[in-house]
């Protein structure tokens, strides 16, 4: 493989795969707000949110982490102001305190927060203002969660990035597909990815572990093993949903993410893992799977964007699928079927935001990839010109990738007007 698509590829890696403490979403929100307090160098009097609506539809459910099970936007952004540490970025919160907790609450009945909804921009994208007096900061996050585009401070710009290909930790994503992912996973020195999966493994496995012993969220991952039996494929499905029910119900332990989200570092690592212990294959060829089922991911979701009505298990569980079918000896056509028939099957799961129905999204991808994956053992698969299934694989992923970042906009719009109560359904069903 030629040595700077190689090193592309290590990039790409090493940028996706880091560790963050609950839901992505909230987690930048605070990112910003304590970002956005360092900078006016004192404890502001209020702080002001504007935040596009996948922002706001992903937060608006989901528990804060260590906030001892407080859900909101305000909740975040002043737990993010109060003790969040900016320099943590998506750990922010990891040092958050019982006082801390306690001052938020108080700050949040007084009305400290206030969040306006801000159309015709990025997915991802968060402005948060804090003011103390005649003094403010201002911070912009923009694309990605921890991606600064702007700082003011007291009206003036103290830093700007005009688009996201400045920033340094930026790769272009073009440059993958599946035949040349395939060829790196199968050529990659170990040492270069090592550690970061060892970190994916360790602490994905550790919150999957945490959601299968305690009562978190509606239980999917729980539910799954208690009443549809041990095998490997249910095991898999119950390994990722596991982590899910916790995640999404505020468990502190951190994940690593892949795409920006922790729901989809899970379901892109768990299941491989689960299939790799079943067969009994070495730790070399389950990193390399693991090599798989990150960029697979990564892959489809370039075309998507970071956040959209498309829910990300989708993608995340067909990089699971593919690193399974690679786990078993399965060639370039083999992965290739997987990935087809996963996204001919369950391709448009709407997200309806981050929340405990997340673990069962996941649990039906997984099953959907496992399902695709046998279909490719027998040479079977949905064929080109059913539904948006193209011509080779690289055609459906970017088919699926135009309808979630094109196609299912309306969608996005809707799913938040009935989330914000902003349209009367009653009226519209008669």
């Amino acid at each position: 493989m030629d040595q700077k698509l190689y090193d592309s590829y290590v990039k790409i890696l090493k940028n996706e795969l880091v560790p963050a403490l609950g839901c992505t979403e909230p987690i930048a929100i605070a990112y910003a707000a304590a970002k956005a307090h360092e900078v006016l160098g004192q404890m502001p009097e209020k702080i002001e949110l504007c935040c596009s609506g996948n922002i706001i539809k992903n937060v608006k459910g989901v528990k804060v982490p260590n906030s001892n099970g407080l859900k909101g936007i305000d909740v975040a952004a002043t737990l993010g102001v109060v003790g969040g540490r900016a320099d943590r970025e998506l750990e922010v919160l990891e040092d958050v305190t019982e006082a801390d907790i306690e001052k938020t609450k108080e700050l949040v009945q007084q009305g400290f927060c206030t969040c306006t909804l801000k159309e015709g921009v990025e997915n991802l994208y968060i402005v948060a203002k804090v003011i103390a007096g005649e003094h403010s900061a201002e911070v912009t996050i923009v694309n990605r969660h921890t991606l600064i585009s702007r700082i003011v401070k007291d009206g003036e710009v103290l830093y700007q990035i005009a688009a996201h290909e400045d920033s340094p930790e930026y790769v272009d994503k073009s440059v993958l597909n599946v035949k040349d992912i395939l060829e790196f996973a199968d050529t990659v020195k170990i040492e270069d990815v090592k550690d970061i999966l060892d970190r994916q493994i360790t602490m994905n496995s550790a919150i999957s572990d945490e959601g299968l012993n305690h009562p978190y969220g509606a239980q999917v991952g729980r539910t799954l093993l208690n009443d549809y039996g041990n095998d490997v494929k249910i095991r898999a499905r119950a390994r990722a949903a596991a982590g899910s029910d916790a995640r999404m119900s505020g468990c502190s332990l951190p994940v690593v993410i892949n795409s920006g989200s922790g729901n989809q570092g899970m379901t892109v690592s768990l299941p491989v893992i689960e299939f790799a212990k079943e067969w009994n294959v070495s730790q070399d060829k389950l990193y390399r799977a693991l090599v798989v089922s990150n960029l697979i991911a990564v892959h489809q979701k370039k075309y998507i964007g970071s956040l959209s009505a498309y829910c990300g298990a989708v993608s995340a569980g067909c990089g699971a699928g593919a690193a399974i079918t690679y786990l078993s000896g399965g060639s370039y056509e083999d992965v290739s079927l997987t990935i087809v028939n996963t996204i001919g099957n369950v391709g448009g799961i709407v997200c309806d935001g981050a929340k405990s129905s997340c673990a069962a999204k996941i649990a039906s991808a997984v099953d959907a990839a496992i399902l695709a994956h046998y279909m490719g053992q027998h040479h079977r698969s949905f064929q080109p010109g059913e539904g948006i299934v193209r011509e080779d694989v690289e055609d459906t992923i970017k088919s699926m990738g135009y309808i979630g970042r094109v196609g299912m906009k309306d969608t996005d719009t809707e799913i938040l007007n009935i989330m914000i109560d902003r349209v009367d359904i009653d009226e519209v069903c008669k």
